[in-house]
């Protein structure tokens, strides 16, 4: 479904991401972990078209993608719920899903997202017309997913998303990736939280200094000395 190849990104002279390739299957979850800096973000960012690669190939379903601006991506069919959740936190929660769904192959099915995105989190039905800035962590997490799925995506980019969440809505968040996973959506799932990610990927990849180091399936890489080591602490 997606394949990137060879992706190199650089800030300045600084290089972010170095030879970067990897692969996610329709219908899979896919974990990138790695320490914060390792290039995560960069990587993300470059799939969603806010970075240009210096050089490398994005395909897509079979469109080569790289260097695309964001809102064609997005119309593609990735979306993405950004680290810090980016929601607009002077506008509702009803403005914000509105949106989520302003892109040309969303327009038609707005209404059917909406009652998806109610279905899945009741509480922002009940906080329709409340400020969205006023909302606790957890909330605006759920409006950062329910905006990204008003645009009708078929694979979501999940940067960092339990950052700065309690131990209770981090595993409603984990609980809510599977769920769309299980209703067919694909997953890129970006997180500092290792041993979190690799349990839920079905596919996983560390990220090291811009540079894939280690890939497996979940199980695999939770079971890797070197992992075990560098990021749970055994």
């Amino acid at each position: 479904m997606l394949a990137v190849r060879d992706l190199d990104v650089f800030y300045g002279d600084a290089q972010a991401l170095d030879r970067v390739s990897f692969d996610v299957d329709e219908g899979s979850i896919v974990a990138i972990v790695g320490a914060n800096g390792a290039g995560k973000t960069s990587l993300i960012r470059t799939i969603a078209g806010m970075i240009r690669p210096a050089h490398g190939g994005i395909t897509f379903r079979g469109a080569e993608i790289a260097g695309w601006p964001s809102h064609r991506v997005c119309n593609l069919g990735i979306g993405q719920v950004a680290e810090g959740r980016q929601i607009f936190p002077s506008l509702t929660v009803g403005e914000n899903l509105e949106m989520g769904a302003l892109l040309p192959r969303a327009r038609e099915k707005r209404q059917q997202q909406l009652d998806r995105v109610f279905a899945m989190f009741p509480i922002l039905e009940e906080r329709l017309k409340q400020t969205a800035g006023t909302l606790s962590g957890g909330e605006q997490q759920m409006l950062a997913i329910g905006r990204c799925l008003m645009g009708v995506p078929d694979l979501v980019m999940f940067d960092e998303p339990s950052l700065g969440l309690a131990p209770a809505i981090v595993q409603e968040v984990l609980r809510t990736i599977r769920e769309l996973n299980r209703e067919g959506l694909t997953c890129v799932l970006v997180e500092q939280n290792v041993a979190m990610s690799l349990k839920l990927a079905n596919r996983a990849y560390v990220l090291e200094n811009g540079r894939i180091t280690l890939s497996g399936t979940g199980e695999e890489l939770l079971a890797d000395d070197r992992v075990r080591q560098a990021y749970l602490g055994m």
